[in-house]
């Protein structure tokens, strides 16, 4: 493709775009970044870069130090989740938009069965609108994308439907993709498969990093890890098959992740040009480790320091393969997490924040029932009471009087802070942002009723593990930085979100997105 056909199909890309989409003209094609890298790690919250600060020697503290750092970032909707979370990255859109509000009903997929077994089919179908890589091939259709994960969801969502190479591990020990992406794994994916990564550590322990007297973290705390197994070392399986299938809570699978991207990234001369490429690398073992341990444990302290020196040998390798001036990297987290109610100040009274909505599912259930539906057509999950109108047709009971009902007993829960209507969020979305995130959380076509949030700290049943998913800042606060030539170093104080990431990102590679965006451009990051 001669350079002024590229030039024309841009223009016409221009023209075509819809107002509202938030990109200028673009610079000078010499200007142009040739690989944009998209890292997201799960679970990271911005207070561990505060704690951990003068530790963070490699690549995080780099990204912090040397990068445009939003250090009031959030995922700013409301369930606060993995899928979700990762599907807004280089969308630019909230849930509402993307159509994926649900973990459980995220990327799941049995018409696109993996290759190879080891795992549920998985695939973007239910992922709706395009992305930063849909934007880049549109201008040049030679833009290629790789995007690699320990999670399914964590790969594919990034890129959306954008048929690009996306990979993420099996559990047996291999990575591998759907049916969906393709009929056989690339010479590449099998070369790296057949080195036998995870097995050869087998009986491999977890000790920590630095001296103990580096870590102030108590190293005794038998909430972790529900009471088993939660003081140092931690060890692998010694039988190799059974290690790699352990491995995603240990962490070397962020090391052998950031391993499989390096290695495609060569093998497909990402950031070569001249096209603008993408990599997306979606890191998972600080989210195994937080559920186990917990945001304030040791295990989490030395999984970030361990994630800040791999990070920094992978941007070293990285910057060896393509120069520094031509690559844009933006890191970010799909969701924080909320702490141990019972390693909370008075912990001893941990039970009262433990919420159970059990008996006013069940009384829902029972009364809906005793009018003549199917006690199927209501359920929670989520936080959300979830009601299938259609069962209710000729019935004497209305889905609008079952909803009120449940909203009114649940109201009546100790540790419950408000419950809304989901057909009423809109009215209040200005002054409250807890009706703000479920209003950018839930489709108008999502058959939900009622989303209940908790009191700050409160989390739902008696898990084992930490959870997150509330519209709370300390599920939501995420970091966000930018980092290469094309933005201001700095720490930045300004309210933003994580769909700010996408349009920003566009602004610079001079790219319009095809719809209209949730996100805005963040000016004051740009050079």
């Amino acid at each position: 493709m001669t350079r002024s056909l590229v030039r024309t199909l841009a223009a016409l890309a221009a023209l075509a775009a819809p107002a509202g989409a938030q990109t200028r003209a673009a610079p000078p094609p010499a200007e142009r970044p040739t690989l944009v890298v998209l890292l997201t790690v799960d679970q990271l919250i911005p207070a561990y870069f505060d704690r951990y600060g003068s530790q963070l020697t490699g690549g995080l503290g780099r990204l912090q130090r040397g990068g445009a750092y939003f250090t009031r970032a959030y995922q700013d909707h409301a369930n606060t989740e993995t899928a979700p979370g990762h599907a807004s990255t280089l969308s630019g859109r909230f849930p509402r938009s993307t159509g994926i509000v649900q973990n459980v009903a995220g990327v799941q997929d049995p018409q696109a069965p993996l290759l190879g077994g080891g795992g549920t089919g998985a695939s973007p179908f239910r992922f709706r609108g395009s992305t930063l890589m849909d934007w880049l091939r549109l201008r040049d259709p030679r833009s290629r994308g790789l995007s690699v994960s320990r999670k399914d969801r964590g790969a594919i969502l990034p890129l959306g439907r954008s048929n690009q190479q996306v990979y993420w591990y099996a559990g047996d020990g291999r990575f591998t993709t759907s049916t969906w992406y393709a009929d056989t794994l690339p010479a590449w994916v099998q070369r790296f498969n057949a080195r036998r990564i995870p097995q050869g550590m087998a009986g491999r322990a977890w000790t920590l990093l630095l001296p103990e007297s580096a870590y102030p973290e108590p190293d005794s705390v038998p909430v972790e890890s529900g009471g088993r197994n939660f003081t140092f070392p931690h060890r692998l399986p010694a039988d190799p098959e059974q290690a790699a299938r352990s491995l995603p809570e240990f962490p070397w699978m962020d090391q052998v992740t950031l391993d499989l991207a390096l290695e495609g990234m060569r093998e497909l001369r990402l950031g070569a040009g001249p096209q603008t490429d993408v990599l997306a690398v979606s890191l998972s073992t600080t989210d195994a480790v937080g559920h186990r341990y917990g945001p304030d444990s040791r295990e989490i302290h030395d999984q970030v320091l361990r994630l800040d020196r791999m990070l920094g040998a992978f941007l070293d390798s990285l910057y060896a393969r393509v120069d520094s001036s031509r690559v844009v990297v933006a890191l970010t987290s799909d969701h924080g997490v909320t702490s141990f109610p019972e390693v909370r100040p008075g912990g001893a009274a941990a039970a009262r924040y433990h919420v159970y909505l059990d008996s006013v599912v069940a009384r829902t259930r029972r009364q809906v029932a005793a009018a003549g539906v199917d006690s199927a057509a209501v359920r929670f999950e989520d936080a959300l009471l979830w009601v299938d109108r259609a069962a209710f047709r000729g019935a004497r009971l209305s889905p609008d009087s079952v909803a009120r009902a449940f909203a009114a007993a649940a109201r009546r829960v100790p540790g419950v802070q408000r419950v809304d209507l989901v057909r009423t969020l809109a009215r209040d979305t200005a002054t409250s942002f807890i009706a703000r995130r479920w209003h950018h959380m839930l489709p108008p076509d999502l058959p939900v009723e009622v989303a209940v949030t908790l009191h700050p700290g409160h989390v739902f049943g008696r898990a084992t593990y930490a959870q997150h998913g509330a519209p709370h800042d300390h599920d939501a606060h995420v970091p966000l930085i930018f980092y290469g030539p094309h933005f201001r170093p700095g720490r930045y104080t300004r309210f933003a979100r994580v769909v700010d990431l996408a349009p920003t990102l566009a602004r610079v590679l001079g790219v319009t997105p095809t719809e209209r965006l949730d996100g805005r451009v963040l000016e004051e990051a740009l050079r």
